[in-house]
């Protein structure tokens, strides 16, 4: 535990200011994203923009190709949540994943984790030795789904999001990244609570 203590107190004062803008830029978009505005995804983009560049440098390939995903994904999702009826009425609306949604977006994980985990395997060997396959693949693979289900407004998006911000808590940690492992441990909160609030706001929609 003393161990621990000292490597986390370490990695909070070796923490860049850049670091530090992602990590408050990606609460407070997560932060919006719960509370359904639209503002989530101009903020995110600070945070996904900044990712890359610091997932590239910890040869976190996987959460990097995430976070490039996250900043088309992100522009897309902006343009579909702004849109509005005659009535000046969203229409887009929070609503449960069907049966077959489910399926396809299982499916989609399925194929991003396979693709991602034999690209990340072949790459380990010649260009970032320090990747961890497996667990890179699992938090981006989660990742990459929930942020499609995300721009759709679908409530299963959170529980994409838990995974993902469950996976990637200690593989930050152990690439030095401690403060931004302190961070998936507060969207996880975040996630739980937003997945709470969604299913009772898709309720009361219909």
């Amino acid at each position: 535990m003393e161990g621990f203590l000292k490597q986390f107190l370490e990695g909070i004062v070796h923490t860049t200011p850049l670091e530090y803008l992602a990590v408050f830029a990606g609460i407070s978009s997560v932060w919006l994203s719960k509370k359904e505005h639209i503002l989530l995804y101009p903020v995110g983009l600070v945070n996904t923009i900044i990712y890359v560049w610091l997932s590239l440098e910890a040869h976190l390939l996987g959460e990097a190709s995430v976070n490039l995903y996250y900043t088309v994904v992100s522009i897309y999702g902006w343009f579909i949540w702004s849109r509005k009826d005659r009535q000046h009425h969203h229409i887009l609306r929070i609503r449960h994943s069907s049966r077959k949604e489910w399926i396809i977006q299982l499916i989609f994980f399925l194929a991003c984790f396979l693709v991602l985990w034999i690209a990340l395997r072949a790459l380990r060997q010649s260009f970032a030795p320090g990747a961890i396959p497996w667990a890179d693949a699992f938090a981006s693979a989660t990742a990459y789904t929930g942020m499609w289900l995300m721009a759709r407004k679908k409530v299963e998006s959170w529980i994409w999001w838990m995974l993902t911000n469950i996976a990637s808590i200690p593989l930050y940690y152990t690439k030095g990244f401690v403060f931004t492992s302190v961070y998936y441990v507060v969207l996880l909160f975040i996630a739980w609570f937003g997945w709470m609030e969604w299913r009772k706001k898709a309720v009361s929609e219909g």
